[in-house]
Protein backbone atom coordinates (compact mmCIF):
# COMPACT_ATOMS: atom_id res chain seq x y z
CA UNK A 1 0.00 0.00 0.00
CA UNK A 2 1.38 3.42 -1.28
CA UNK A 3 1.59 5.90 1.33
CA UNK A 4 0.78 9.53 -0.24
CA UNK A 5 3.49 11.89 0.15
CA UNK A 6 2.66 14.93 2.65
CA UNK A 7 1.37 18.42 0.53
CA UNK A 8 4.02 20.65 -0.36
CA UNK A 9 5.18 23.60 2.29
CA UNK A 10 4.43 27.14 0.66
CA UNK A 11 4.65 31.03 1.31
CA UNK A 12 3.79 33.96 0.43
CA UNK A 13 6.49 36.68 0.36
CA UNK A 14 5.87 40.22 0.71
CA UNK A 15 7.45 43.19 -0.04
CA UNK A 16 6.86 46.07 2.43
CA UNK A 17 7.15 49.24 1.25
CA UNK A 18 4.13 50.67 -0.79
CA UNK A 19 3.08 46.87 -0.60
CA UNK A 20 1.92 46.29 2.57
CA UNK A 21 2.40 50.11 3.98
CA UNK A 22 1.63 53.24 1.69
CA UNK A 23 5.28 54.78 2.78
CA UNK A 24 8.99 53.83 2.75
CA UNK A 25 9.12 52.34 6.43
CA UNK A 26 12.33 53.94 6.96
CA UNK A 27 11.90 57.16 6.60
CA UNK A 28 8.41 56.98 7.94
CA UNK A 29 10.66 57.24 11.55
CA UNK A 30 11.85 60.24 10.78
CA UNK A 31 10.14 62.62 13.46
CA UNK A 32 11.12 60.08 16.12
CA UNK A 33 14.45 59.95 15.24
CA UNK A 34 14.84 63.69 14.84
CA UNK A 35 13.07 64.00 18.30
CA UNK A 36 15.44 61.26 19.93
CA UNK A 37 18.34 63.21 18.84
CA UNK A 38 20.00 60.63 16.16
CA UNK A 39 18.92 63.03 13.02
CA UNK A 40 19.17 66.44 12.62
CA UNK A 41 16.42 68.72 10.69
CA UNK A 42 18.12 68.84 7.63
CA UNK A 43 17.50 64.85 7.77
CA UNK A 44 14.01 65.13 8.56
CA UNK A 45 13.43 67.54 5.77
CA UNK A 46 15.39 64.95 3.39
CA UNK A 47 13.58 62.02 4.55
CA UNK A 48 10.05 63.93 3.93
CA UNK A 49 11.05 64.92 0.51
CA UNK A 50 12.09 61.25 -0.38
CA UNK A 51 8.74 59.88 0.96
CA UNK A 52 7.14 62.80 -1.33
CA UNK A 53 9.52 61.58 -4.21
CA UNK A 54 8.93 58.04 -3.12
CA UNK A 55 5.14 58.29 -3.26
CA UNK A 56 5.01 59.87 -6.31
CA UNK A 57 7.13 57.69 -8.62
CA UNK A 58 8.33 55.04 -6.44
CA UNK A 59 12.29 54.39 -6.51
CA UNK A 60 14.59 53.38 -9.09
CA UNK A 61 17.90 51.69 -9.06
CA UNK A 62 20.01 54.70 -8.65
CA UNK A 63 17.48 56.06 -6.05
CA UNK A 64 17.89 53.28 -4.03
CA UNK A 65 21.54 52.94 -4.03
CA UNK A 66 21.49 56.52 -3.43
CA UNK A 67 19.32 56.27 -0.61
CA UNK A 68 21.40 53.26 0.85
CA UNK A 69 24.47 55.84 0.87
CA UNK A 70 23.06 58.07 2.48
CA UNK A 71 21.14 56.02 5.50
CA UNK A 72 24.06 53.74 5.86
CA UNK A 73 26.20 57.29 6.33
CA UNK A 74 23.48 59.33 8.13
CA UNK A 75 23.46 56.20 11.13
CA UNK A 76 27.21 55.38 11.60
CA UNK A 77 27.33 55.60 15.37
CA UNK A 78 23.68 55.26 16.23
CA UNK A 79 23.49 53.48 19.49
CA UNK A 80 21.26 50.29 18.25
CA UNK A 81 19.52 50.03 21.56
CA UNK A 82 18.37 53.39 21.24
CA UNK A 83 16.89 52.53 17.75
CA UNK A 84 14.96 50.08 18.95
CA UNK A 85 13.43 51.48 21.89
CA UNK A 86 12.34 54.40 19.33
CA UNK A 87 10.81 52.01 17.26
CA UNK A 88 9.23 50.09 20.04
CA UNK A 89 7.69 53.40 21.42
CA UNK A 90 6.84 54.85 18.02
CA UNK A 91 5.94 51.66 16.23
CA UNK A 92 2.02 51.62 16.22
CA UNK A 93 1.78 55.35 15.95
CA UNK A 94 3.63 55.60 12.93
CA UNK A 95 2.74 52.26 11.06
CA UNK A 96 -0.85 51.91 11.99
CA UNK A 97 -2.27 54.28 10.13
CA UNK A 98 -0.43 53.23 7.08
CA UNK A 99 -0.98 49.59 6.81
CA UNK A 100 -2.96 48.95 3.44
CA UNK A 101 -5.94 46.84 4.87
CA UNK A 102 -6.48 45.13 1.57
CA UNK A 103 -2.87 43.59 2.10
CA UNK A 104 -3.90 42.67 5.43
CA UNK A 105 -6.47 40.44 4.21
CA UNK A 106 -4.55 38.59 1.94
CA UNK A 107 -2.29 38.08 4.98
CA UNK A 108 -5.18 36.45 6.63
CA UNK A 109 -6.22 34.76 3.72
CA UNK A 110 -2.54 33.13 3.16
CA UNK A 111 -2.19 32.62 6.34
CA UNK A 112 -5.70 30.85 6.66
CA UNK A 113 -4.36 28.51 3.62
CA UNK A 114 -1.77 27.26 5.38
CA UNK A 115 0.82 29.61 3.85
CA UNK A 116 4.52 31.04 5.54
CA UNK A 117 4.19 34.61 5.37
CA UNK A 118 7.69 36.20 4.45
CA UNK A 119 8.37 39.96 4.65
CA UNK A 120 11.15 40.85 2.57
CA UNK A 121 12.16 44.57 2.45
CA UNK A 122 15.11 46.81 1.65
CA UNK A 123 14.86 48.42 5.24
CA UNK A 124 16.57 47.59 7.96
CA UNK A 125 15.87 45.00 10.51
CA UNK A 126 15.45 47.02 13.17
CA UNK A 127 12.11 48.47 11.56
CA UNK A 128 11.41 45.33 9.74
CA UNK A 129 10.83 43.13 12.25
CA UNK A 130 8.51 44.77 14.52
CA UNK A 131 6.24 45.43 11.58
CA UNK A 132 6.34 41.51 10.89
CA UNK A 133 5.49 41.04 14.00
CA UNK A 134 2.48 42.90 13.86
CA UNK A 135 1.22 41.64 10.82
CA UNK A 136 1.94 38.09 12.35
CA UNK A 137 4.66 37.05 9.88
CA UNK A 138 6.86 33.99 9.90
CA UNK A 139 9.82 35.12 8.82
CA UNK A 140 11.16 38.59 7.76
CA UNK A 141 14.25 39.73 5.76
CA UNK A 142 15.38 42.73 5.91
CA UNK A 143 18.67 44.61 5.39
CA UNK A 144 21.22 44.45 8.27
CA UNK A 145 23.70 46.75 9.21
CA UNK A 146 27.43 45.48 10.97
CA UNK A 147 27.25 46.16 14.84
CA UNK A 148 30.42 47.25 16.61
CA UNK A 149 30.15 47.80 20.81
CA UNK A 150 26.45 48.20 20.42
CA UNK A 151 26.86 50.59 17.58
CA UNK A 152 26.32 50.84 13.90
CA UNK A 153 29.44 50.99 12.24
CA UNK A 154 28.36 52.34 8.77
CA UNK A 155 28.34 49.44 6.80
CA UNK A 156 25.84 46.89 5.60
CA UNK A 157 26.46 43.26 6.15
CA UNK A 158 23.14 42.15 4.06
CA UNK A 159 21.82 44.61 1.33
CA UNK A 160 18.52 42.96 1.01
CA UNK A 161 17.78 44.38 -2.91
CA UNK A 162 16.91 43.52 -6.06
CA UNK A 163 18.27 40.15 -6.64
CA UNK A 164 19.34 39.87 -3.02
CA UNK A 165 15.55 39.17 -1.98
CA UNK A 166 15.60 36.26 -4.75
CA UNK A 167 18.20 34.97 -3.38
CA UNK A 168 16.82 34.75 -0.11
CA UNK A 169 13.94 33.70 -1.38
CA UNK A 170 15.45 30.66 -3.04
CA UNK A 171 17.76 29.77 0.01
CA UNK A 172 14.70 29.88 2.47
CA UNK A 173 12.45 27.56 -0.01
CA UNK A 174 15.31 24.69 0.25
CA UNK A 175 15.82 25.48 3.73
CA UNK A 176 12.20 24.95 4.41
CA UNK A 177 10.92 23.12 1.76
CA UNK A 178 8.96 25.74 0.28
CA UNK A 179 7.45 24.35 -3.27
CA UNK A 180 7.97 27.57 -5.30
CA UNK A 181 5.73 26.55 -7.93
CA UNK A 182 2.82 26.85 -5.21
CA UNK A 183 4.16 30.27 -3.99
CA UNK A 184 3.07 33.35 -4.20
CA UNK A 185 4.88 36.84 -4.26
CA UNK A 186 3.65 40.61 -3.67
CA UNK A 187 5.90 43.70 -5.03
CA UNK A 188 5.39 47.48 -6.27
CA UNK A 189 8.77 47.68 -7.74
CA UNK A 190 10.71 46.80 -11.02
CA UNK A 191 14.04 45.76 -8.89
CA UNK A 192 11.83 42.68 -7.06
CA UNK A 193 11.03 41.11 -10.75
CA UNK A 194 13.65 38.56 -9.75
CA UNK A 195 11.96 37.74 -6.58
CA UNK A 196 8.81 37.53 -8.24
CA UNK A 197 9.94 35.38 -11.24
CA UNK A 198 11.17 32.88 -8.54
CA UNK A 199 8.00 31.90 -7.47
CA UNK A 200 4.98 30.48 -9.40
CA UNK A 201 2.12 33.09 -8.27
CA UNK A 202 3.79 36.61 -9.09
CA UNK A 203 1.70 39.26 -8.27
CA UNK A 204 2.50 43.48 -8.84
CA UNK A 205 0.70 45.58 -6.02
CA UNK A 206 0.76 48.95 -6.45
CA UNK A 207 2.99 48.86 -9.27
CA UNK A 208 5.81 51.40 -11.04
CA UNK A 209 6.05 52.16 -14.69
CA UNK A 210 8.61 49.66 -15.25
CA UNK A 211 6.47 46.68 -13.10
CA UNK A 212 3.61 47.45 -14.89
CA UNK A 213 5.23 46.77 -18.16
CA UNK A 214 6.61 43.45 -17.39
CA UNK A 215 3.26 42.58 -15.62
CA UNK A 216 1.48 43.23 -18.79
CA UNK A 217 4.32 41.33 -21.08
CA UNK A 218 4.57 38.27 -18.90
CA UNK A 219 0.49 38.42 -17.79
CA UNK A 220 0.77 39.20 -14.24
CA UNK A 221 -1.94 39.61 -12.07
CA UNK A 222 -1.95 43.58 -10.91
CA UNK A 223 -3.80 44.73 -7.81
CA UNK A 224 -3.85 47.78 -6.21
CA UNK A 225 -4.28 48.66 -2.62
CA UNK A 226 -5.37 52.02 -1.19
CA UNK A 227 -7.47 51.59 2.03
CA UNK A 228 -5.41 52.73 4.74
CA UNK A 229 -6.90 51.41 8.16
CA UNK A 230 -5.12 51.65 11.50
CA UNK A 231 -4.28 48.21 12.30
CA UNK A 232 -4.74 48.82 16.02
CA UNK A 233 -8.60 48.62 15.51
CA UNK A 234 -7.88 44.97 13.47
CA UNK A 235 -6.55 43.61 16.09
CA UNK A 236 -7.18 44.85 19.12
CA UNK A 237 -6.56 43.61 22.29
CA UNK A 238 -4.65 40.43 20.83
CA UNK A 239 -1.41 41.82 20.99
CA UNK A 240 1.17 43.51 24.38
CA UNK A 241 0.47 47.07 25.21
CA UNK A 242 4.67 47.89 24.54
CA UNK A 243 5.66 45.66 21.73
CA UNK A 244 9.08 44.77 21.57
CA UNK A 245 11.47 44.70 18.67
CA UNK A 246 11.33 41.20 17.88
CA UNK A 247 9.88 39.25 14.95
CA UNK A 248 8.34 36.66 17.58
CA UNK A 249 6.44 39.17 20.24
CA UNK A 250 2.96 38.40 18.30
CA UNK A 251 2.57 34.60 17.80
CA UNK A 252 1.82 34.13 14.24
CA UNK A 253 -0.88 31.74 15.30
CA UNK A 254 -2.39 34.49 17.22
CA UNK A 255 -1.56 37.21 14.54
CA UNK A 256 -3.11 35.09 12.07
CA UNK A 257 -6.45 34.35 13.68
CA UNK A 258 -6.94 38.12 14.69
CA UNK A 259 -6.33 39.06 11.21
CA UNK A 260 -8.83 36.25 10.26
CA UNK A 261 -11.37 37.18 12.45
CA UNK A 262 -11.30 41.07 11.69
CA UNK A 263 -11.58 39.94 8.08
CA UNK A 264 -14.66 38.05 8.74
CA UNK A 265 -15.83 40.95 11.09
CA UNK A 266 -15.80 43.27 8.11
CA UNK A 267 -17.32 41.41 5.49
CA UNK A 268 -20.41 41.08 8.32
CA UNK A 269 -20.53 44.47 9.22
CA UNK A 270 -20.81 45.49 5.53
CA UNK A 271 -23.33 42.88 4.76
CA UNK A 272 -25.19 44.19 7.54
CA UNK A 273 -24.87 47.88 6.55
CA UNK A 274 -26.23 46.77 3.18
CA UNK A 275 -28.93 45.47 4.06
CA UNK A 276 -29.89 48.11 6.63
CA UNK A 277 -29.29 50.30 3.82
CA UNK A 278 -31.99 48.69 1.76
CA UNK A 279 -35.04 48.28 3.96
Amino acid sequence: MSVAPPPARTAAFFDLDKTIIAKSSVLAFGKPFYQGGLINRRAVLRSAYAQFVFALAGADHDQIERMRAYLASMSTGWDVAQVREIVSETLHEIIDPIVYDEAVELIAMHKAAGRDVVIVSTSGEEVVAPIGAMLGADEVVATRMVVAEGKYTGEIERYAYGPEKAVAVLHLAEERGYDLAGCYAYSDSVTDVPMLEAVGHPFAVNADRGLRKIAVERGWSQLTFSNAVPLRERIAGMRPEHPVVSATVVGAGVAAAGLVWYTARRRTSATGAASRGRR
